[in-house]
C-alpha cells in the first residue's frame, strides 16, 4: 500500500465535504422566497322555496335576484398557508364550518386552525341556523359545507407567485349607531312587559324623541389586497362594520352589499375576464349595533337594491382609491394563533320557562308565534335545553405587519374599536368560524335594548366581551 496515497484522499475528500457544506448555506441564502396566493368561489344558492332567516318570521325564497357565493383567498409564505372564507349568508353555525375544515384537511393536509371563515351577514339568504323562527334545512348544511371546502380546495389549486399590500380608507356615511336614548317618558315596552331599557334599537327615522346615539360608530374599511407577480389584481379581501343594508324584493335571494361589494371592486379595477378570475371579498367588522339607517335623515325609502349599489359602490370606490397608493410585498410572513374560551348562557329558570308556554299557548296561529312578546316567550323555552356554558373559537392571523382577529359572534363596534386602538394594524371579523349570537359590552348590557334580551341570538353571559378580549390578547401576545 502506498502511505502517502492513504494520507492525501481522505484530505481530499475532507476537503471536498467541507467546500460543499460550506456552499450549502451561501445557497439557500441565495434561494428567494416566493409568496404565492389563490382566489376562487364557490356557489351557494339555495333552491326556491328555502327559508330566508333573519327576521321574527320566516319567509320562503320565490326569486334569486344575484347568486350566492362562499369567496375564497388562500396565501402561501413557503411555510404557512393561511385562508380566509366570507360566505354570503347571515348566521353559520360552528358544525358547518368545522365540516368544511375537516374536508379541506383531509384532502389537502391544511391545519384547521389556518382557516378563517365567516358569515357576511346578509338578511336575504337561505336559513343555515335555526334562529328566530326559521330552520334550516339538513340537505342545504351539507350541501353549503361541501361548496366552501370545494372553494377553498380551488383557491389551494390556484396558488401562484404574488404580492400582497394592506391599507384601509374611511367611509363614515354609511354607518350609524342603530342603538338610540330616548326623551324620559317615551320608551315603549320590550317584549317583557317593561319599560326599563334605556335605549331603543331602531327608534324610526324622524323620531322626535330621538336624544342621542348611544355608542359610536367605526368608518373604517381595511382591506388586504393581493396582485399576481406582474401586478394584475388577483383578490381584495374587505372588511367594513355595517351591519348588512337590505332593500331586497320580497322573498329575493341576495348577497346583500357584501356581493355588490365584490362585483363593483373588481370591475373599478379593471378585473373582469381573467383567468383565473378575480374574486372580490367583503367580511363583516365589528357591526352589532350598526346599521345603514340615518335616523336623523331622509325617510323616503329608495326602490329595491338602490341602497346596496349606492354603499357597495361608495366603499368600493375608497377601497380601490386606497389600493393605488399602496406598496406590494413580493413577500410577508404568515402565522395563525387560535384558542378556545368558554363563555356562560345566560339560560332561564323554571319559573319563566312555564310562564313562557303559557304565553306560547296563547298564540292565534301557534305553534307560529305572531307577537314579539310571543317569539320571546318560544325562545325562552328553546333556551332552557342550552347547555350552562359553551365553548367559542377565538382566532388571531398575521400577514405581515397585519393582524386579523376573528370572533363568532355579532360583535359590537366598541369591542372592534378597543382592538384597534391596542393594535393599530388590526382589524376584527365577525360572526366568524362559529356563532354565538351578540356580543354586547357589560356597559351596553346595563342599557338593554334588542341586543340584550335574552333569546337564543343573544344569550351570552354579560361578562362575555371582557373574556373574548382577553383571550384575543392573549393570540396578538403570541404572534409578536
Amino acid at each position: 500500500m502506498n502511505h502517502s496515497s492513504w494520507h492525501v484522499l481522505p484530505l481530499a475528500a475532507l476537503l471536498a465535504l467541507g467546500l460543499a457544506s460550506a456552499a450549502a448555506p451561501l445557497a439557500a441564502a441565495a434561494a428567494p422566497r416566493v409568496f404565492r396566493a389563490g382566489a376562487a368561489t364557490s356557489n351557494v344558492t339555495p333552491p326556491l322555496g328555502s327559508s330566508i332567516n333573519g327576521g321574527f318570521q320566516d319567509v320562503k325564497a320565490v326569486h334569486i335576484h344575484d347568486e350566492l357565493h362562499a369567496r375564497c383567498l388562500a396565501l402561501d409564505d413557503g411555510t404557512t398557508k393561511l385562508v380566509l372564507v366570507t360566505v354570503d349568508n347571515c348566521v353559520i353555525q360552528r358544525s358547518i364550518f368545522d365540516d368544511a375544515k375537516r374536508a379541506v384537511q383531509q384532502a389537502t393536509g391544511l391545519p384547521l386552525e389556518n382557516m378563517l371563515m365567516s358569515a357576511t351577514h346578509a338578511h336575504s339568504c337561505g336559513t343555515l341556523t335555526p334562529v328566530g323562527q326559521s330552520e334550516p334545512d339538513p340537505a342545504y348544511q351539507k350541501f353549503v359545507a361541501q361548496r366552501i371546502a370545494d372553494g377553498v380546495r380551488r383557491a389551494l389549486n390556484n396558488l401562484a407567485p404574488a404580492k400582497i399590500g394592506w391599507g384601509h380608507g374611511e367611509v363614515p356615511q354609511h354607518v350609524f349607531n342603530r342603538r338610540w336614548h330616548l326623551k324620559p317618558g317615551t320608551m315603549p315596552a320590550n317584549p317583557f312587559g317593561n319599560t326599563s331599557d334605556q335605549v331603543k334599537m331602531n327608534p324610526g327615522v324622524g323620531n322626535p324623541n330621538l336624544v342621542r346615539p348611544a355608542g359610536p360608530t367605526d368608518p373604517q374599511v381595511w382591506f388586504i389586497s393581493v396582485q399576481n407577480a406582474a401586478g394584475r389584481p388577483l383578490a381584495l379581501y374587505a372588511n367594513y362594520s355595517l351591519h348588512y343594508v337590505g332593500g331586497v324584493g320580497p322573498g329575493h335571494i341576495s348577497a346583500d352589499y357584501f356581493g355588490a361589494f365584490a362585483d363593483r371592486v373588481q370591475e373599478l379595477l379593471g378585473a373582469d375576464r381573467q383567468d383565473p378570475p378575480f374574486v372580490g371579498l367583503m367580511a363583516n367588522g365589528t357591526s352589532g349595533d350598526i346599521n345603514n339607517i340615518n335616523f336623523r335623515g331622509d325617510p323616503a325609502r329608495k326602490p329595491p337594491y338602490a341602497q346596496i349599489r349606492l354603499v357597495a359602490n361608495d366603499v368600493a370606490q375608497e377601497v380601490v382609491r386606497v389600493a393605488r397608493t399602496l406598496t406590494h410585498h413580493d413577500w410577508v410572513p404568515l402565522g395563525v394563533a387560535q384558542r378556545e374560551v368558554t363563555l356562560g348562557l345566560r339560560i332561564p329558570d323554571r319559573e319563566t320557562v312555564e310562564q313562557a308556554r303559557v304565553v306560547m299557548k296563547g298564540s292565534k296561529a301557534y305553534p307560529r308565534m305572531l307577537t314579539s312578546e310571543e317569539v320571546y316567550a318560544r325562545e325562552a323555552v328553546l333556551l332552557a335545553d342550552f347547555p350552562a356554558q359553551v365553548s367559542a373559537p377565538l382566532q388571531v392571523m398575521k400577514i405581515g405587519d397585519l393582524r386579523v382577529s376573528a370572533i363568532p359572534a355579532e360583535v359590537f363596534v366598541e369591542i372592534g374599536l378597543e382592538l384597534k386602538r391596542r393594535h393599530p394594524q388590526s382589524f376584527t371579523v365577525s360572526l366568524a368560524n362559529a356563532y354565538h349570537g351578540y356580543l354586547p359590552t357589560p356597559e351596553q348590557h346595563r342599557l338593554g335594548g334588542y341586543e340584550t334580551w335574552r333569546a337564543r341570538s343573544a344569550c351570552l353571559e354579560v361578562d362575555a366581551s371582557p373574556k373574548i378580549v382577553a383571550g384575543l390578547e392573549e393570540l396578538f401576545a403570541r404572534l409578536k
